[in-house]
């Protein structure tokens, strides 16, 4: 048995801690070539108007990533299971399943269209996060070096919950992990300031020098850990007077950085770390989130904050111009029954935008 166990692993099939040459070997889904591929998608009622164009995309994108974009043409047919929430009486609830057939007048076509638009989503997304992170490094930066240019190590400075309250599996507070990840940021990085500061003034580094090599995520999780007064200090120089609501901003908003920087399909994808949502009364634009489930857990809604702060961190940014031409131009898939509605946008976002 040490013997066959010694021989797996040479071959490379031990992963993850347990032996899954049973699961490799039981694997139902064979290897196919690129026109087996497009062979499937024919028999299955995707029409192909150029199968050499469709061949290169599959080549270069990946039938599993484009499989994403063209999920929503497949045919879904009703299914009864039976639902038990509640500790009540179980009943039957319907519910659609997609079949592994597309709907009449899908196109390979309009997959890529659909991915195409995606792609360029995801970039105007970033180009709109990385302002509104620089523009918080400085606000948080200011905020904090007020006090000590090494407040972000003191954590003193910090509410209890982030600076003194130890984490039951690690034992180690929110702030000490934090400052592990600054530090191999620090660490890390090759910027030339980050060398001149080490080498003129050493270690550590002040915060208005420190700040520009923390990701988006660093940011949002040391803003989480601030006192409340600094935070609502902040987010009411964007228009939100509970620093908390901001705070879960910033999370969600590192939550579709991470997206898009990954080159995630954004389109149609469930957001899990939803934002909350201020008054109506404070902010207007709101009102159409606050009864809708469905957008409240789509990227428009993300969308609509960045475009939020946008406003305040560069008034004169053709960003807003810009991103709603382009949702404006979702391509023609009514056939298929699609529209904006899956990325979230509600109906008549247009005028508020």
């Amino acid at each position: 048995a040490c013997m066959t166990a010694m021989m797996r692993r040479r071959r490379g099939l031990r992963c993850f801690g347990f032996d899954c040459a049973p699961l490799l070997m039981n694997y139902p889904k064979p290897w196919k070539s690129y026109s087996e591929q497009l062979d499937l998608l024919v028999s299955r009622g995707m029409a192909i108007s150029d199968s050499e164009r469709a061949l290169d995309y599959l080549e270069r994108i990946g039938y599993y990533r484009l499989s994403g974009y063209w999920f929503p043409f497949r045919i879904r047919l009703p299914f009864c299971f039976l639902d038990s929430t509640g500790g009540k009486p179980k009943k039957p609830r319907e519910e659609r399943i997609a079949t592994d057939d597309f709907k009449a007048g899908a196109t390979f076509q309009d997959a890529v269209d659909l991915y195409v638009f995606d792609k360029k989503l995801r970039l105007l997304a970033l180009d709109a996060l990385e302002r509104i992170e620089i523009a918080l490094r400085v606000d948080v930066a200011h905020t904090l070096g007020r006090h000590d240019a090494f407040a972000y190590l003191k954590p003193e400075r910090f509410h209890s919950e982030f600076g003194a309250v130890l984490d039951d599996k690690t034992g180690l507070t929110r702030h000490h992990t934090w400052v592990s990840k600054h530090a191999q940021l620090i660490a890390r990085s090759k910027e030339d300031f980050v060398r001149h500061n080490k080498t003129k003034y050493g270690l550590p580094l002040a915060i208005w020098v420190a700040c520009e090599v923390w990701d988006f995520g660093t940011l949002s999780t040391l803003y989480n850990g601030m006192p409340e007064d600094e935070q609502n200090a902040i987010s009411r120089q964007y228009g939100v007077s509970n620093g908390r609501i901001f705070a879960s901003w910033l999370r969600s908003l590192n939550h579709l950085r991470n997206i898009c920087a990954h080159h995630s399909r954004l389109w149609n994808r469930n957001i899990i770390d939803q934002p909350k949502l201020p008054p109506a009364k404070e902010l207007a634009w709101v009102a159409a989130f606050e009864a809708n489930e469905h957008a409240r857990a789509r990227c428009f809604l993300l969308l609509k904050i960045a475009c939020h702060l946008l406003r305040v961190v560069n008034p004169r940014s053709t960003w807003p111009d810009r991103l709603k031409a382009h949702l404006l131009a979702f391509p023609s898939l009514g056939h298929l029954g699609m529209n904006l509605k899956g990325v979230g946008a509600p109906d008549g976002w247009e005028r508020d935008w």
